[in-house]
């Protein structure tokens, strides 16, 4: 594998320069949901927030986060480790934090269900690399809030429940990006090791996630807002991703060269 840069201005390596030691052995993409399938963590953070402010009020911690706010400060984290390290930086202990989980997940996936849309560049690119490569979801969502999502972009066909990994619900204990169990246990769900998974991720907890469990993982700013991209970037470079892109089509026009050249899976594509 090309080692990156270590001076983020530097310009880093390509997806082309890594077919002969990245691309030949993939067997599966392992796409992270939220942010980087569909746009779904600034409106899931609008539900969140107010869950998240009703658990602090409720254990007497005097701190309080509009939606944006609560985004910059938790992307990549899901709810339950997030209201975990509140509830520790004020020094309270909680109880009963499976109950908000619980409380915000409902919430959240009920509002990501009525707003989210059919995306037609990702749609595309899913279908053009599931000839492939299997696809499967990573990530540190909830299955239920994944399902709302899937359904309400139209993949459930390409990314079906059973090749979706939740660190919330796939583990033995819950627990979250950059926490690599969920990437490992997703590489031992499909039989592969974590080298011949490719991970794409946006966010840099889920890159740390993906890398320190052995996968290459590129960095997408599909639904990054533009005016973070440039730090965006810089942070998932540092994190240690082997290329970043600015959306699935450029993705796609990378990697089908090489995969397009390759026999497809025995049986197919899941």
């Amino acid at each position: 594998m090309t080692t990156r840069p270590t001076d983020p201005t530097e310009e880093a390596p390509t997806m082309p320069r890594l077919t002969d030691a990245l691309i030949e052995p993939l067997e599966a993409l392992l796409c992270d949901a939220d942010g980087n399938l569909f746009p779904s963590e600034e409106p899931a953070f609008v539900a969140s927030a107010d869950v998240t402010n009703r658990f602090l009020a409720a254990h007497g911690i005097d701190r309080r986060f509009t939606a944006e706010e609560l985004r910059l400060a938790t992307t990549g984290k899901n709810f339950r480790t997030t209201a975990a390290e509140l509830a520790a930086d004020a020094g309270v202990p909680v109880t009963d934090l499976d109950r908000w989980v619980a409380e915000e997940k409902t919430a959240v996936t009920a509002h990501l269900g009525q707003v989210l849309r059919p995306d037609a560049e990702v749609t595309a690119a899913l279908t053009a690399l599931d000839a492939h490569l299997t696809l499967a979801a990573v990530s540190s969502s909830a299955l239920t809030r994944l399902a709302a999502c899937f359904t309400a972009t139209g993949l459930d066909e390409l990314v079906p429940p059973a090749d979706r990994y939740s660190a919330e619900d796939s583990l033995p204990t819950p627990t979250s990006k950059p926490d690599p169990a969920v990437y490992l246990h997703a590489c031992t769900a499909l039989g592969i090791d974590p080298a011949r998974g490719l991970a794409v991720e946006d966010s840099v907890p889920g890159a740390l996630s993906a890398v320190r469990a052995g996968c290459p993982t590129v960095g997408n700013l599909r639904f990054v807002a533009p005016a973070e991209r440039a730090e965006r970037e810089a942070q998932l470079r540092e994190a240690g991703v082997v290329a970043v892109v600015s959306s699935w089509a450029e993705l796609t026009d990378l990697l089908l060269p090489v995969l397009s050249t390759r026999p497809a899976p025995v049986g197919g594509a899941a």
